[in-house]
């Protein structure tokens, strides 16, 4: 296995921007104001016809978007998710949505009957990165790798490593396998990867509105898609980081790293893992001050996101919305695994942390 820190130029492009989602997803700007939840109000329509395998009916209906701020709050973590608010009111049509993230034997069906290969599978080009010494050059993806002492959590770096041959196929480098691990979400994926799945399957990325809706569960403003507390009953909800970050994950939700799909209790519409585990790509383009184009007093009706990417501290990079944080999510660092927490990921990179799941319009 080859992990190396690679030179600026390739750094910049294939070991920071692979941290975004966990760097960049998890900083802070100024605190913003406006946090009023109002009621959800439900579509009561079921479509006619057969459920598609493997999905569940998500209604539709009207409902508050956003995120209240968590600091000081039990298990609230240092985050404001200015990004998050105000909170605004939105509509979305009813959708199917996969009850799971997308597994590896869903993805290695996709692969066996397109040929396709991932992001993380093709080396990169050199004209893509031009100065940069051709050996180099070679197909891979960002791995997490615990350092065996306490480092400085505003780099990232210190716990993440391009690894040679870390792909879909390969999450820990060339000598790790898949095998066994069939229930398991596929990761490594960048946007691109998941949405060439999507439509094979005849299905579509979910838009960040349909994402929170359907991760919501029927509830308004609730800090979790169970409820307001973490851990509740003594019962883990959700696969994320406990112990200390990022050297020591104590599994203390049954896991040391990613779980299988459907390991938690499902929320009120019967998705599973709507919270940790690993990132899910949406398909809106990334914009930090988004959320401030809504009136808070008026429902915006199936917002597909901004026309462009912005964000001030990654201005040169093209970001996509992430959802529902990762097995690597703690209050120590990184809380985006709240309901209402926006993430975001530069559009061509894939880490162990990151897939997806699909949705699909009524026929």
């Amino acid at each position: 296995m080859l992990c190396f820190v690679l030179p600026n130029i390739f750094m910049r492009h294939w070991l920071v921007i692979v941290c975004i989602s966990a760097l960049l997803s998890c900083r802070e700007t100024p605190t913003s104001a406006n946090e009023t939840f109002h009621p959800t109000q439900t579509n009561h329509s079921i479509p006619q016809g057969e459920t598609p395998e493997g999905m569940v009916w998500i209604p539709g209906g009207v409902f508050s978007m956003g995120a209240k701020n968590p600091v000081g709050l039990p298990g609230g973590g240092a985050q404001a998710f200015d990004d998050a608010r105000p909170v605004h009111r939105v509509s979305v049509s009813g959708f199917w949505m996969d009850a799971t993230e997308v597994t590896n034997e869903q993805f290695l069906r996709f692969v066996a009957a397109t040929g396709y290969k991932t992001i993380a599978e093709i080396p990169p080009s050199k004209n893509d990165f031009p100065g940069v010494d051709e050996h180099l050059l070679v197909a891979g993806s960002a791995v997490f790798m615990p350092p065996a002492n306490g480092v400085d959590l505003k780099n990232s770096s210190a716990w993440w490593q391009y690894v040679e041959g870390a792909n879909w196929q390969h999450p820990l480098g060339k000598e790790s396998t898949i095998a066994g691990k069939e229930s398991y979400p596929v990761v490594h994926i960048a946007w691109e990867d998941a949405k060439a799945y999507c439509r094979w399957a005849g299905k579509r990325l979910p838009t960040e509105a349909e994402w929170e809706f359907a991760a919501r569960g029927g509830m308004s403003g609730k800090l979790y898609p169970w409820g307001d507390t973490l851990v509740a009953e003594k019962e883990w909800n959700a696969n994320i980081f406990q112990g200390v970050f990022p050297q020591r994950d104590d599994a203390q939700d049954g896991f040391a790293g990613i779980a299988p799909v459907a390991s938690f209790p499902p929320n009120h519409y019967g998705l599973f893992d709507m919270a940790g585990n690993v990132w899910e790509w949406c398909s809106d383009w990334y914009d930090e001050h988004y959320y401030k184009a809504f009136h808070p007093d008026s429902v915006a009706e199936n917002p597909q996101g901004p026309k462009v990417s912005r964000n001030s501290e990654s201005p040169d990079e093209e970001l996509k919305v992430q959802r529902g944080g990762s097995f690597l999510c703690t209050a120590q660092y990184c809380t985006r695994y709240m309901a209402g927490a926006r993430g975001k990921g530069e559009w061509r990179s894939s880490a162990n942390h990151i897939g997806f799941r699909c949705v699909k319009n009524v026929e």
